[in-house]
């Protein structure tokens, strides 16, 4: 099963503008398109509870999101059998389960943690960023403070604006010989 993370950030590394996670809606109207396309399109999409609580989605139809957290006690009036768990499993268990039931792909959208705790068990295939022309200086990363060494090999790259926002995507490089 392929897993996907995917996210959008400044050209300085920032997912939020000034550390404030409120203010999300800062990306270019065509990455925000992108987003929606790939959020449709997703047949099993994973985030963590802090982003689920700060901007509840529900999923598109015949897709299935899973909510991680250490709560679950918390969410058990939003569950919606075949639509929205919720699930205290550790990527490993995650991807382990959803493999077995047959998925081809998973798409980690968010957050930090969830897709730091991904690439620490060595589970990602791809990252796909939306690189857009900002600066903010302060803010939050895609990946938190752990020490990580992943190895990304460039797959495409699409400039979808005249102010240079580029969709890109990478390949996780699993041996680091490959790399040249």
């Amino acid at each position: 099963m392929k897993t996907i993370v995917i996210f959008v950030t400044t050209l300085d590394g920032k997912i939020t503008k000034w550390g404030d996670p409120h203010v999300f809606r800062w990306s270019s109207a065509e990455d925000q398109k992108y987003f929606k396309k790939m959020w449709a399109e997703s047949r099993l999409t994973i985030m963590g509870s802090a982003t689920f609580d700060f901007d509840p989605v529900n999923p598109a139809p015949n897709t299935l999101l899973v909510i991680l957290t250490k709560n679950l006690a918390k969410y058990a009036d939003k569950v919606i059998p075949g639509q929205i768990e919720f699930s205290d499993e550790t990527p490993a268990q995650i991807h382990d389960r959803f493999h077995s039931a047959g998925y081809e792909q998973m798409l980690v959208v968010g957050g930090p943690h969830v897709a730091t705790s991904f690439f620490a068990a060595n589970l990602v295939d791809e990252l796909w960023l939306t690189l857009e022309p900002k600066i903010f200086g302060t803010g939050g990363n895609f990946a938190t403070e752990m020490n990580l060494d992943v190895n990304l090999q460039l797959m495409s790259v699409e400039k979808v604006n005249e102010r240079g926002t580029l969709i890109t995507k990478y390949s996780v490089v699993k041996d680091t010989t490959a790399i040249s």
